[in-house]
């Protein structure tokens, strides 16, 4: 069924996706690469310590979208904290980002590029065709499971959706509404998304 995954045998999922749904996925999975940014200078590389000992950044991103995705692992503590507690929460924090952020940004930037490399393909095999059935082995798919979310978290971001009730408001914008290409992305993503979950659990 075109825009649901199915189940391979032997793992993975299959998708029939149109030539739209192929530049839309691509143009956003692109997005969000820039918006990540480039891995470690090629110089790091050189000395492989020197790369798995690099200090990330300690503060948070200012970009409301990369917060979304890269948010503080200590979040503010409940109630009204008092000033050592909040310095306390915030020193854990950053400390936490210091390690972790680089690994992170390494993680969703391949899933990313998994995305756009898979669609490229695909891509190259239609060409002169209506779209194609792009098939993903399972860690292709876990994968693609991975920037279908921060695809949606980014798009989610930009709409400012908090919680499943801003969702539903999503639903009753009306045509004219400049921000109705972004909601119906997001939706259609979830769906993909939803797919793919449901694909992976049989």
């Amino acid at each position: 069924m075109p825009g649901q995954f199915e189940p391979l045998p032997g793992g993975g999922a299959a998708v029939a996706l149109d030539d739209v749904e192929i530049s839309i996925i691509r143009s956003l999975a692109v997005q969000l690469l820039e918006l990540i940014g480039p891995g470690p200078a090629e110089d790091a590389s050189d000395d492989p310590l020197a790369e798995l000992f690099a200090e990330g950044p300690s503060e948070p991103p200012s970009d409301p979208v990369l917060r979304r995705l890269f948010p503080d692992a200590y979040g503010d503590p409940e109630g009204t904290p008092q000033a050592r507690e909040a310095e306390e929460q915030r020193a854990h924090s950053a400390e936490f980002r210091r390690y972790t952020e680089n690994d992170l940004r390494a993680g969703k930037r391949e899933s990313a590029l998994a995305v756009v490399r898979g669609l490229d393909a695909v891509a190259s095999q239609s060409a002169g065709e209506d779209g194609a059935v792009l098939k993903l082995s399972a860690d292709e798919s876990r994968q693609w499971l991975g920037a279908l979310n921060d695809l949606r978290l980014a798009i989610g971001s930009r709409l400012e959706i908090a919680d499943e009730d801003d969702t539903d408001l999503l639903y009753r914008l009306p045509d004219e509404d400049p921000r109705k290409p972004m909601v119906m992305a997001y939706l259609w993503l979830g769906g993909l998304q939803e797919s793919l979950v449901a694909t992976l659990m049989r």
